[in-house]
């Protein structure tokens, strides 16, 4: 039996206001982060033809054979990351969906090391390539480690918190998520109550930092432009302010509405729009955030593809947080 939209332990975010803005659904569409395979059945019981899920771990392949096999060729997977979702479909489609960050999935799995709420190796890898955070934590400068979580977290106590790592990990490694998360607390205050975890926003930017996150958006946002059919949608969950910028930034861009210019970055030649932008960013609703607390800092934001060819995006313009990783000398 084919379990419904609504029968899963792990919810998509703001999928319902995807399906009603994107309506009539039908064609391909590709679910760039396919995690739980929410959004991809979503689609397809909304009438999507075809999905292509991808997704950056494969662990998420083993957890759908349950239940993929149940859409035939309606489902296809693949292994990899959204930036290269433009070479997945054998023809132009007519949707994109990505859902940024980390998957409730993951969180829940100690193992993992993207959560300080349970002790685990300090990994947070999407994928099982790459620095780990542990490698990060161990090998990169105070210097370093404090750019990473000012510009990733916004962490403003980053300095002294980077500091506090290197003092640490001169005494003993630091190698799992509750050693970590120790270290960080120690440095802020204790929170009142209704405030998050002190060192939530230290393992934000850990995890932006190991998985490269800021480019692969802007590398996903530009596939998505080859990748769409002239009507097509491209629509982008992001759930912290600073990947809901660079979205809106690529919209304002690729939409003609980018400004015009300053006394420092003069304004651009203009050309024809690649999107119609057709939302201001929206919000889970009361009822949504009651039943998936995790829609709470949710946006969406949705563009339709014109007829307008593909083309280079200004990624100076995106104002991506950048951080250049160097270990210690």
């Amino acid at each position: 039996m084919i379990r419904t939209v609504h029968d899963r332990p792990h919810v998509p975010v703001l999928l319902n206001p995807i399906l009603r803005h994107c309506a009539p659904i039908g064609g391909t569409w590709i679910d760039g982060t396919f995690g739980a395979g929410g959004y991809a059945r979503g689609l397809l019981a909304a009438g999507a033809d075809r999905v292509v899920g991808i997704d950056r771990d494969p662990t998420v392949f083993g957890l759908a054979s349950a239940w993929a096999d149940d859409y035939g060729e309606a489902l296809h997977l693949v292994e990899g990351t959204f930036s290269d979702l433009d070479t997945v479909a054998d023809k132009p489609v007519a949707g994109v969906v990505l859902d940024l960050g980390v998957s409730s999935m993951q969180l829940d799995q100690p193992q993992r090391g993207f959560s300080f709420m349970r002790d685990g190796p300090l990994d947070m890898r999407m994928g099982n390539t790459g620095p780990s955070a542990a490698d990060i934590v161990a090998d990169a400068t105070e210097t370093t480690l404090a750019d990473i979580l000012f510009r990733y977290g916004e962490e403003r106590a980053s300095r002294r918190i980077a500091r506090a790592i290197v003092a640490a990990r001169a005494v003993a490694p630091i190698r799992t998520t509750g050693h970590l998360a120790r270290i960080v607390e120690r440095q802020l205050p204790r929170p009142k109550q209704g405030q998050s975890h002190p060192a939530t926003r230290s393992f934000q930017a850990l995890r932006i930092a190991v998985n490269d996150e800021f480019g692969q958006l802007a590398a996903g946002l530009e596939a998505a432009e080859r990748a769409l059919a002239p009507g097509g949608w491209l629509a982008v969950v992001s759930f912290h302010s600073m990947e809901d910028r660079v979205v809106k930034r690529f919209f304002q861009q690729r939409g003609g509405t980018g400004g015009g210019g300053n006394r420092f970055q003069p304004a651009a030649d203009p050309v024809a729009p690649r999107f119609d932008v057709t939302t201001r960013g929206i919000a889970a609703d009361a009822p949504e955030i009651d039943a998936n607390p995790r829609a709470r800092s949710a946006r969406l934001r949705i563009g339709r593809r014109t007829e307008a060819p593909a083309g280079p995006v200004d990624r100076d313009a995106l104002d991506l947080p950048r951080v250049e990783i160097k270990g210690e000398v």
